[in-house]
């Protein structure tokens, strides 16, 4: 158990190292070739030139959200896997990303976009809140069998919606709108994002590193959890935190950024074998992983574009996907 706390305090440091230099190399590089040196001198002294506009404005927010976003996803995928002891459970499972969704399609075809740039993500932020509070309610105090069911029906419901609306949208401008957003993005968000943002993801962190404890008597089974006292689904209880946690904070994530996928499912797979398989150990790599990740792939989205910008859910979908695969075929090989 030392060893593998050790282990962990060496992941954790070299992740951390890892987002360190990531945020700095997001803040030089980017699409507009500027001074770095000048333009951060210019920002200190306070001078409003091009080069501090750029980094204090656009680069500064983006990188921020992407680490905010990228460890939101990879933690809550963390979380989920271990109190449904389901290793393909991730933070749409949950439904509440699927109302984040819906909440900003609303606000696309009501037209309240135009009235503040903060529309659209309290739109998104609006939806998940009212998918949490409609989950919270339909699943009480079942177990988790309930409350995978209820996270499936939600996520089906809201889906519906959503190509409903989008089948309803008059304008085929609005449309695409629409469906360039559902893709994922962190193109010109400002620091309005990041402030709208910021809450969800601080409570639904603490929310979920709170169960921490909990998570790893459950890897034991529900029974020693519960001798343990460890309240499972008592009022305020494990799964009410980790519920409540998860959706506060992927649904403030997907209000700003639209949908991003497969960063809350392959972060801890890969980090898994490396936290001797202890679901606590897992939830700060797992935070400073998906950061990492998402840095590294907004990075790729904006050095590489050559015409229209790669949407950024896209990319990590398609890197996503394979490497889940190959951890799929590893995991067939290493079986009995």
């Amino acid at each position: 158990m030392k060893q593998f706390g050790h282990g962990t305090l060496l992941l954790n440091t070299l992740l951390l190292l890892g987002v360190v230099g990531l945020f700095g190399a997001s803040l030089m590089w980017g699409e507009t070739s500027i001074m770095f040196s000048h333009a951060l001198a210019d920002l200190m002294a306070g001078r409003h030139t091009a080069g501090a506009i750029i980094v204090a404005q656009l680069r500064l927010p983006r990188t921020l959200l992407a680490i905010m976003v990228g460890g939101t996803l990879g933690l809550s995928g963390a979380v989920l896997q271990g109190y449904l002891r389901n290793p393909l459970a991730d933070p749409g499972i949950l439904g509440v990303s699927g109302g984040a969704a819906l909440g900003a399609v609303c606000v696309f075809y009501t037209g309240l976009m135009q009235l503040s740039i903060a529309a659209l993500p309290l739109g998104g932020l609006t939806g998940a809140l009212c998918a949490a509070a409609v989950l919270m309610g339909v699943v009480g105090r079942g177990g988790t069998l309930v409350l995978l069911l209820a996270g499936a029906a939600l996520s089906s419901f809201t889906a519906a919606l959503t190509a409903l609306v989008l089948n309803l949208v008059p304008s085929p401008y609005a449309s695409f709108e629409i469906m360039h957003w559902l893709m994922g993005s962190l193109t010109d968000r400002t620091f309005t994002h990041v402030w709208i943002c910021l809450p969800g993801v601080v409570c639904g962190t603490l929310f979920m590193l709170s169960c921490a404890r909990a998570l790893d008597a459950l890897a034991l089974g529900t029974d020693v959890a519960e001798s343990l006292g460890f309240r499972l689904h008592a009022p305020w209880g494990i799964q009410t935190r980790v519920v409540l946690g998860a959706a506060l904070a992927v649904g403030a994530c997907v209000a700003v950024s639209g949908a991003i996928g497969f960063v809350g499912l392959v972060v801890p797979h890969l980090l898994r074998p490396l936290t001797g398989h202890q679901p606590s150990r897992l939830l700060v790599p797992s935070f400073l992983g998906g950061g990492l990740l998402l840095l590294a792939a907004d990075m790729v989205v904006r050095l590489v574009a050559s015409g229209p910008e790669l949407q950024l859910g896209v990319l990590t979908a398609l890197v996503g996907a394979p490497v889940f695969f190959a951890r799929v075929i590893i995991l067939k090989r290493s079986s009995p």
